[in-house]
């Protein structure tokens, strides 16, 4: 198939599939901490939890199917009723509880449809802090009904001990009233590429861009979250050298984040053919360290750069 000149999207051909294929790991025996470290396991999340050793996780991504019928290439996710949502949340949620610090943070992805299973879910387990809602500029329109332009991220803990880094996630805004007091910038920066304020992150994030054929972190992955979205919650809920652990891995954005962030990462995913993407993906980052919108430690608002 021929590609566009313009279209960066990630390919992954069947000679390169066959290669990273041979780094995945699948677990038949209870492992260490060391054997898994920054690895990709191939296997679905209930047969691979029960191995995992205990206490190893100081961040943990849930990024589960939504509650909606979709395809993820060979297999399909079907929509259920509230209730068997809840309970196939229940399923692998549980047996994860024994894999967390209890200084560990836990952010769980959804949209509108799962809101009320998620948060009863989380509740049994965490502390539920906040959620965040953060803007889809992509989305179909609807002849009679609102478009759906967002998504939800639940911010819990495991207790009221956890680990925030304010500044390591503060946004950079333009300044559009430059006020001063004395001739001098008040709460604001002036410098050659215009005037920004670092303000302080909110839950309601507007400045991601979801990944398009364009991107170099694009990948065929239908529900692929932006890195932009991974770099915001790695930086603020963990510490270098921390464990990132993603068991609904998809095509590698969390671990690719964690691993430039030099972070230790562990990721399940079913699909052999997305979890090679993701070991494709993880060693490009070997020379490739940039995040899109994150830069010299700022994130910057869409488009300000």
């Amino acid at each position: 198939m021929k590609i566009a000149p313009r279209n960066r999207t990630i390919q992954l051909p069947r000679d390169e599939q066959s290669a990273y294929k041979k780094k995945l790991l699948t677990l038949t025996n209870h492992c260490t901490r060391k054997q898994i470290l920054d690895r990709t396991i191939l296997q679905d999340v209930h047969a691979a939890v029960p191995f995992l050793p205990s206490q190893f996780v100081d961040l943990l991504f849930l990024d589960p199917p939504y509650n909606l019928t979709k395809q993820f290439r060979s297999t399909t996710f079907a929509a259920k009723s509230n209730s068997e949502y809840a309970q196939w949340m229940d399923s692998w949620l549980a047996p994860m509880i024994r894999l967390l610090k209890p200084t560990a943070s836990v952010y769980i992805c959804g949209d509108w449809r799962s809101s009320s299973a998620i948060q009863s879910v989380a509740e049994k387990y965490f502390i539920v802090r906040n959620r965040i809602t953060w803007e889809r500029e992509k989305g179909r329109g609807a002849k009679a009904n609102w478009k759906n332009a967002s998504e939800d991220i639940w911010f819990c803990t495991m207790s009221e001990k956890f680990t925030f880094n304010l500044d390591a996630v503060k946004l950079k805004r333009k300044v559009i009233a430059p006020y001063k007091i004395n001739g001098k910038p008040k709460d604001w920066d002036a410098s050659a590429g215009g005037n920004f304020r670092s303000t302080h992150p909110s839950n309601l994030w507007t400045d991601l861009t979801v990944p398009f054929w364009s991107m170099p972190e694009n990948t065929e992955h239908p529900t692929q979250k932006p890195e932009k979205l991974l770099a915001k919650i790695i930086l603020a809920s963990s510490n270098k050298g921390d464990v990132v652990f993603d068991p609904f891995l998809g095509s590698g954005t969390t671990s690719v984040v964690a691993k430039k962030l030099q972070r230790k990462y562990v990721g399940i995913e079913f699909d052999e053919t997305f979890a090679s993407l993701a070991e494709k993906r993880i060693a490009l980052a070997e020379k490739e360290k940039t995040i899109q919108g994150f830069r010299d430690g700022v994130f910057w608002e869409r488009n300000s750069l």
